[in-house]
């Protein structure tokens, strides 16, 4: 991680952390999509980022504290990459990205899940922002659970913005 910086601008702090053409995109395929392996990642990327580009930006975003890198229990040569809190607080802003670019970027194909994000609000989010936590930092919320059982007809947050998310990669593939 960069010591010097242009200035202590929370903006320009951003900007050195989140502001090459790769990183958004990373964390986006790991939030939305679950992609959580190297070869996930690079195989399956709308973009199609090369290896040695994504290998440093992993890199990047472990040194940042936005993901943990881990060994895989299902296979001892792969790792598996996981949000930390951190990462999973830039949910509610990478939500507010895609609301915009839905309003002000019309042809961006990812209008089914600017529509899901925008119908489930805050309340989506959070429910999102729970779900990261169980599959990323094995966090559950006892109290919550005991006060909202969940029912095993429940489309969960992930399912929905998943489902919605699909129909561009399917479009992209063809």
């Amino acid at each position: 991680m960069r010591k010097n910086h242009r200035s202590a601008c929370v903006f320009n702090l951003m900007v050195e952390m989140f502001g090459d053409k790769w990183s958004l995109l990373i964390i986006r395929d790991i939030i939305f999509v679950n992609r959580r392996h190297f070869r996930e990642l690079l195989t399956k990327s709308m973009e199609g980022i090369a290896s040695n580009i994504l290998a440093d930006r992993l890199q990047r975003l472990v040194k940042q504290g936005i993901i943990v890198k881990s060994h895989d229990a299902s296979h001892k040569q792969k790792s598996i990459y996981s949000l930390t809190e951190r990462g999973i607080e830039l949910l509610p802003l990478m939500m507010e990205m895609v609301a915009w670019g839905h309003k002000y970027l019309p042809a961006s194909e990812m209008w089914g899940l600017a529509k899901v994000l925008e119908k489930g609000g805050p309340k989506l989010w959070t429910e999102f922002m729970d779900e990261l936590r169980e599959t990323h930092l094995g966090a559950s919320n006892a109290k919550k659970t005991a006060r909202h059982p969940r029912k095993s007809t429940r489309i969960l947050a992930m399912q929905k913005l998943q489902a919605a998310y699909e129909p561009a990669l399917a479009k992209r593939k063809q």
